[in-house]
C-alpha cells in the first residue's frame, strides 16, 4: 500500500461494510477495502480507469464494480445510508463543483452551437436547386 495514494481507514471501511452486497456469485470479490479505494481515487482525481495506479489492482475491476453496483443502485443506497447517519458537514456534503461532465454533455453533435428553429428553418430559401 503506496501511503501516498488515497486509502480508505478501518473506521471508514467499517461504516461502509455493512451496506455493501453480500449476494456474489461465481469467484469471491477481492478485497472491497481495496477496490473502493481505487474507485474513490480515479473519481476524484478525475482520471481514466485505465490510468488508475496498480496499487489498487485492475483497472479494469474497478471499472466494472463501479458501474456494476452503479446499475443495481449500490452507490445511492450506500450514500443515502452515510449521508442520514449525519455527521460534521464536511462528511456529509457533496462539493458539485468537482463533478465533471463529459465532453459531449454539453449538447448533440457539433457542440453547443446554436440552430436555428424549425419555424424559420421552414420559412428560409431552399439551400438547393434540384
Amino acid at each position: 500500500m503506496n501511503p501516498d495514494r488515497f486509502w480508505l481507514t478501518d473506521a471508514e471501511f467499517a461504516r461502509i461494510e455493512p451496506h455493501l452486497p453480500i449476494d456474489t456469485r461465481g469467484k469471491p470479490r477481492i478485497d472491497d477495502r481495496r477496490v473502493i479505494s481505487g474507485i474513490v481515487h480515479v473519481l476524484k482525481s478525475g482520471g481514466r480507469w485505465i490510468d488508475a495506479p496498480p496499487d489498487y489492482g485492475p483497472s479494469k475491476t474497478l471499472y466494472n464494480r463501479y458501474v456494476r453496483w452503479a446499475a443495481k443502485g449500490i452507490w445511492v443506497d450506500l450514500f443515502h445510508a452515510l449521508a442520514s447517519a449525519g455527521g460534521p458537514p464536511a462528511q456529509v456534503l457533496i462539493d458539485s463543483s468537482a463533478v465533471k461532465a463529459h465532453r459531449s454533455a454539453s449538447g448533440g453533435k457539433g457542440g453547443s452551437g446554436t440552430k436555428p428553429s424549425g419555424a424559420r428553418v421552414a420559412a428560409a430559401r431552399p439551400r438547393s436547386t434540384r
